[in-house]
């Protein structure tokens, strides 16, 4: 028996390492905590200490999670090819976007040559600044608008967000990785004017940014809330086994569809009870005190984003959304 020289027993060693690190950082989607519908980590029985958490939902797609206040994930999604990283979103802030990028270089040593904005919020562009400088940046026209607008009315100590030289041209574009088709796809507005998605066709997997929040209160802020409904609708319609959403927890494929249907059942909720409200001639303050939210009235951000949906769909039955 031949016994290998301490140069090749650390070797084998530092690369076992690197094995069951990787390996550690590669979440399967637990059958029993899957159960738990909630946007709530704790009562999905995990810790802060359990993210960042990279999931692998097909060769060469994952799904990233990460912490963000007042407590529930920021969903990141990253494919990989021969010739590189698409990344579809990134996190909330520097440092948030280095434990992103440290996570795909576990996996992969290709690097992030595109990104695409599935949202236009500072939540998902905090850290775009750390991007490699020569990565494509893909962008929905209004949301290039937007980063602009953020970029010229930034506070001094504002985060630094890039903002793409260009925008699409078209609602859909196609990008090869290397070895695999990556869609990028403008279905509509919805939780804001320039949300896009990113499918994976042949393992039938969509990313949906912030078009589908799951088991959090709908956040309208800057949000279509018809437009909403129908934008749902047409990924409804796509050719999808597992729906992976921009917040919240990423379910597993058998019941991912389940899920989005709740969510949209959410947003159409919402929007018949502020049209009730409203019809009854009560003020914004008046319709926050009588609301009912009904099954979602303990929804993640459920306090905070109530007063937000009211305002913005008095907005809309008033005809002053553009």
């Amino acid at each position: 028996m031949t016994v290998p020289s301490p140069i090749a027993i650390h070797c084998l060693s530092s690369r076992l390492v690197s094995l069951l690190l990787t390996a550690a950082c590669l979440l399967p989607l637990s059958p029993a905590l899957a159960q738990v519908k909630t946007g709530y980590p704790a009562e999905r029985g995990l810790k802060s200490s359990d993210f960042p958490r990279t999931i692998r939902l097909a060769d060469g797609v994952y799904g990233y999670e990460d912490i963000r206040a007042p407590g529930f994930t920021t969903v990141s999604m990253f494919f990989v090819g021969t010739e590189g990283v698409l990344l579809a979103d990134g996190q909330e802030s520097p440092q948030a976007m280095r434990r992103l990028l440290e996570a795909i270089a576990r996996v992969s040593d290709k690097p992030v040559k595109w990104y695409v904005f599935g949202s236009d919020h500072l939540d998902h562009t905090g850290g775009n600044a750390l991007l490699p400088k020569d990565a494509r940046l893909i962008v929905h026209p209004t949301s290039r608008a937007q980063l602009a607008s953020d970029a010229i009315n930034a506070k001094p100590d504002a985060l630094r967000v890039s903002v793409p030289p260009t925008a699409m041209t078209s609602s859909e574009e196609t990008v090869d990785i290397g070895g695999r088709e990556v869609r990028v796809m403008f279905l509509g507005r919805a939780h804001t004017g320039g949300d896009l998605v990113v499918y994976a066709p042949k393992e039938k997997i969509l990313f949906m940014s912030e078009v589908y929040f799951n088991r959090v209160f709908p956040a309208m802020r800057a949000a279509f809330p018809d437009e909403w409904l129908s934008t749902i609708d047409k990924a409804l319609q796509m050719d999808v086994q597992q729906f992976v959403p921009g917040h919240g927890f990423i379910e597993a494929a058998s019941r991912s569809r389940e899920q989005l249907v709740e969510f949209r059942g959410a947003v159409a909720y919402v929007i018949a009870e502020v049209t009730r409200l409203k019809s009854l001639g009560l003020s914004i303050d008046d319709a926050m005190k009588e609301a009912n939210w009904g099954p979602y009235t303990d929804w993640m951000l459920a306090d905070s984003q109530r007063l937000v949906a009211i305002k913005r769909m008095y907005d809309q039955l008033d005809e002053r959304l553009r």
